[in-house]
């Protein structure tokens, strides 16, 4: 497995470890609005979600082998939800984001709580980041 990605994994593990359920769902809402700015000129059909609750725009870029994430939704949890994904999965490689599964998530208990939607939701946006990791590598 790939060290930066093993870290940035046990960093959200040292985060969300101690917390209650609420306490975690108020993590993930701040995650979510400390998002960057997302450009508007990057909200564009082909960049939503799908499988969402709320519309999910999920822009990409590749520099250097790796691949970065930006997205773009109204809704807190959902955007809290893709923001944890983005911090340990951009600035990796495709291989890394096609062989690594986000298995912090069920190690937290993460996914458990979360509602059958925002579950799937989670599964869609991670889903999507292979679908990019793969269009990269076949590019490439």
């Amino acid at each position: 497995m790939d060290e930066s990605f093993q870290k940035k994994c046990e960093e959200v593990k040292n985060i969300f470890e101690p917390l209650t359920t609420e306490q975690r769902y108020q993590t993930l809402i701040e995650m979510g609005r400390k998002l960057p700015a997302f450009p508007a000129e990057h909200k564009t059909p082909d960049r939503i979600v799908p499988g969402c609750q709320s519309t999910l725009y999920l822009s990409t870029s590749y520099l250097n082998n790796k691949l970065f994430f930006q997205c773009s939704t109204d809704a807190l949890i959902s955007a809290g939800l893709a923001a944890l994904l983005m911090n340990v999965y951009s600035g990796e490689s495709p291989e890394t984001i096609l062989k690594c599964p986000p298995t912090f998530l069920s190690e937290l208990g993460i996914a458990a709580t979360l509602s059958p939607s925002r579950s799937n939701g989670l599964a869609h946006i991670h889903l999507r980041m292979k679908q990019e990791a793969l269009r990269f590598l076949m590019k490439s």
